[in-house]
């Protein structure tokens, strides 16, 4: 009996050999000829859906290698040094009974990726990866280490701009974000955990995410996400598509552990390439404001307002001989289209308006009293006019005073990570709460600043003063609080 069910397992083997043969082409070389199957058969369509969803859309099967080769040697590693007050005592004892006066500075590092976007050394990285760093350095792929400088940094989109001294450098060339769809392809590189030069793939998860990360009433957000892996040490990296083009920049993940856990965010190419080049330009963005305040429409607002969708973007508030006020629009309009463009949330009216500057003009549809309307307006800046502003003017006037950056020298004596000074200070809020020429200072309202567009922003444009904190030119540190 042993060897006659020994005979049968050979038969059946040999046999199921044979039909192997004849059914693995049937599913697996879509070149196969067509008079061994039938071409109809529920089996065979499926079969060839499923090798066309592993297809680029010109017929060639997907292949991440090119894309990944082409970015590593675009991606650099960022490293940063800066020095914060703090650290132990020389005394213990005198810091038991006197408190903390003698604490000594230490050095803090911190690491992150970049993405060089010229063959002449600009690099694009996040605000937060080099925010208050006093030192820059960065690793090319070839090892070569350069000490980097900021040419321009805009919090409310976490972009920074740094420049090296090299040339002939491999640049990665910008993409479309625009065109990225859902399900589609993206490799990330950058360094996680200081491993340089590491790639991951994924699709994009979803467009236009709004998380809530960044600080200020103009601040934009309209994440790509992903499902690649991302982690610590990528902020700054690429995230680009299997042409390995630019199609965003790794920002934030979202993670209980703060490891990956499935959702990243990348800024989109739409909103960088024209915060890049305007730092490249003018060394500032040229930020252009609707003046309005917005939400996303609700279910209750729809209702109210006797909308078919829950779709669009409310107006909330209308800011007084702002771009909208200007152009006739009110409270309770909705947003459906910035120049022939449908806006569906506040995250992409935001993106959308983030790609013009101030004084350009824009066609708003809205709906107003259940109908369809639009408007012309001309966008303003954040101080309500279409002027220019650009680096070399150094400074700008907020509460009365003249503000401008301070110098790293300056930070090193004061042993003071951020700040901006006053350099004339004329009737005002700040004169008369003692603010007066030579003071810098580090927050506004709980939030810290770096130079006079961060003072405007934390303050909706020199309204709202809750908090300040700096310090005078003796050393000595000023903290107010002041009530609603």
């Amino acid at each position: 009996m042993k060897a006659k069910h020994l005979f049968g397992a050979f038969i059946m083997a040999a046999f199921g050999s044979v039909i192997t043969l004849f059914v693995y082409p049937k599913y697996f070389d879509n070149s196969f000829p067509a008079t061994f199957y039938d071409n109809s058969s529920p089996e065979v369509k499926e079969a060839r859906a499923l090798l066309t969803s592993f297809q680029m859309s010109d017929g060639q099967q997907i292949d991440f290698t090119y894309a990944a080769e082409q970015t590593v040697l675009g991606v650099v590693y960022v490293q940063t040094r800066r020095t914060v007050s703090g650290g132990q005592s020389d005394n213990p004892i005198a810091e038991w009974f006197y408190g903390n006066r003698n604490s000594r500075p230490r050095e803090v590092r911190g690491a992150g990726s970049g993405v060089i976007i010229s063959a002449d050394g600009y690099i694009i990285t996040n605000n937060h990866v080099i925010e208050n760093a006093t030192e820059i350095e960065v690793k090319l792929h070839d090892n070569r280490t350069m000490i980097a400088t900021v040419a321009g940094r805009d919090p409310s989109t976490d972009i920074a701009l740094l420049k090296i001294a090299a040339t002939d450098l491999h640049y990665i060339q910008y993409g479309d974000s625009d065109a990225l769809r859902l399900g589609e392809w993206v490799l990330a590189v950058g360094n996680p955990f200081g491993l340089t030069s590491t790639v991951t793939a994924g699709i994009v998860s979803a467009k236009g995410r709004n998380i809530n990360i960044l600080d200020g009433d103009y601040r934009i957000e309209s994440f790509i996400q992903t499902d690649a892996a991302l982690n610590m040490g990528n902020s700054g990296g690429a995230l680009v598509n299997t042409k390995g083009m630019l199609v965003g920049i790794p920002t934030a993940i979202f993670s209980p552990s703060g490891a990956s856990a499935g959702a990243a965010f990348a800024i989109p190419t739409s909103i960088v390439k024209k915060v890049i080049e305007d730092l490249k330009e003018f060394g500032e963005v040229q930020r252009a404001i609707l003046g309005v305040n917005i939400d996303n429409v609700k279910s209750e607002d729809a209702e109210r307002l006797k909308l078919s969708k829950v779709t669009g973007v409310l107006i909330k508030g209308i800011i007084e001989k702002g771009a909208a006020a200007d152009a006739g629009l009110k409270e309770d309009d909705v947003i459906i289209a910035i120049n022939d463009v449908a806006v569906n949330t506040a995250a992409e009216l935001q993106e959308q308006v983030g790609r013009y500057r101030p004084g350009d003009k824009a066609a708003v549809r809205y709906i107003r009293n259940g109908k369809e309307q639009t408007a012309t307006l001309t966008l303003k800046n954040v101080a309500g006019n279409t002027n220019v502003v650009t680096a070399d003017m150094g400074t700008d006037i907020v509460f009365g005073a003249r503000l401008t950056a301070i110098s790293a020298e300056e930070k090193r004596t004061l042993n003071i990570a951020n700040g901006v000074k006053a350099v004339e200070v004329s009737n005002g809020r700040f004169r008369d709460i003692g603010i007066r020429r030579g003071h810098i200072i580090t927050s506004i309202n709980d939030k810290k600043v770096n130079s006079a567009s961060d003072v405007r922003q934390f303050s909706d444009n020199g309204t709202t003063l809750k908090s300040i904190s700096g310090v005078q030119p003796n050393g000595t540190i000023f903290s107010y609080q002041f009530g609603n």
